[in-house]
């Protein structure tokens, strides 16, 4: 029994000391259990909503009035002359169209359509708008016309009017797996050149912190762009995507996600030279983090309000925004050049923090 507890002590004693594992046992499981429990919720809330209002009478703007007090949607006004494709494209889940007329024929007591056009590249999303839509139309009916139901709701169905889940998912499961697999064998090579002592060779040589990284970098580029290649036919096939409009954002921003994850395992690998604890911050931070605060299977706006900045920070929720226009809406360089901008920037930070850390090491040496 003595033995067993002085082995027990001497393990115990090499947890407390070794930093890296008290952090996996202890800190780890919470940030996980904290992730799960409160990146997202089942309701939904303030999901923006635009309206053109091309009536502006007393009955149009008690209709607004009426979605505006809805705690599910946010109402935003639009100008008249922007389309609502170029609403939609632009982050609004859906577009309320009220016509010319529309006070005069609910005094009237004639029926009155009013146009309600959905973003249905996320189908449940869009399935909850046009039901949300359709009961505030019907209260406005019963609380505010003459006649029974004179307002009707014309609910028109954009980007996936088949509200096809693949759609929706395809894209995202294709960030999933660039975001995963790169940056643990970029992480998991640059590590065990650390666990095992290899990488003295590197800090005697006369390669600089730049040669190394940039070539390190590189080869998991390469492996990553080779990688993209059977997950794009399988976008193709199996989750029937094709593209909505100009490809070149959509291969210019896979370029600069691929430098970004790729940086990211290097970052980590240069940074914890463990195997086990490279492996543990890549599957935060290049999977978790992804999966649950990025919109891949929910939308941002499930998040709750308190962490939902976070989301900003997470590299690839930006590349989900424009693979998701590249296969669904189309918009382009309008409304994806800021994103495309955010990925090359977290690659560059990525970077120099690699670089500051080899750069360190090397002057020790």
């Amino acid at each position: 029994m003595r033995r067993i507890l002085a082995q027990m002590r001497k393990e115990l004693t090499q947890l407390v000391r070794d930093r890296m594992s008290l952090a996996m046992a202890l800190v780890l499981p919470v940030m996980i259990v904290f992730l799960i429990g409160t990146s997202f919720k089942l309701t939904v809330s303030d999901l923006p909503i635009v309206v053109q209002d091309l009536d502006s009478s007393a009955a149009s703007r008690r209709l607004i009035d009426a979605f505006r007090a809805s705690v599910t949607l946010h109402v935003a006004a639009s100008p008249v002359e922007q389309s609502p494709e170029q609403a939609l494209q632009h982050g609004a889940y859906a577009v309320l169209v009220i016509p010319v007329h529309f006070g005069r024929d609910i005094v009237r007591g004639s029926n009155t359509p009013v146009q309600l056009l959905v973003d249905a590249s996320d189908a449940n999303t869009a399935r909850l708008m046009s039901g949300y839509a359709s009961r505030i139309i019907q209260a406005y009916n019963a609380a505010n016309a003459p006649a029974p139901q004179p307002v009707q709701a014309s609910i028109r169905l954009w980007f996936n009017p088949g509200l096809s889940d693949k759609l929706y998912l395809g894209p995202g499961v294709f960030v999933l797996a660039l975001s995963m697999f790169i940056p643990l064998l970029a992480a998991l090579a640059m590590a065990k050149e650390g666990q095992r002592g290899t990488i003295l060779q590197v800090y005697v040589s006369n390669i600089s912190a730049h040669e190394y990284l940039l070539g390190n970098i590189l080869s998991f580029m390469v492996v990553g762009l080779a990688e993209c290649v059977p997950l794009l036919a399988l976008l193709f096939t199996y989750f029937g995507a094709r593209f909505a409009g100009d490809p070149v954002p959509f291969l210019v921003a896979t370029v600069l996600y691929v430098f970004c994850v790729a940086t990211f395992g290097i970052m980590v690998g240069v940074a914890i030279p463990n195997q086990i604890g490279a492996i543990s911050v890549v599957a935060l931070g290049g999977y978790l983090l992804v999966f649950l605060l990025s919109g891949l299977l929910f939308p941002i706006a499930n998040i709750p309000e308190g962490i939902r900045w976070i989301s900003n920070l997470v590299w690839g929720k930006h590349y989900i925004t424009v693979v998701r226009d590249a296969f669904l809406q189309g918009a382009g360089w309008a409304a994806t050049w800021l994103e495309i901008l955010i990925i090359g920037g977290t690659g560059t930070l990525f970077y120099l923090l690699a670089w500051l850390t080899t750069r360190r090491m090397q002057l020790k040496a």
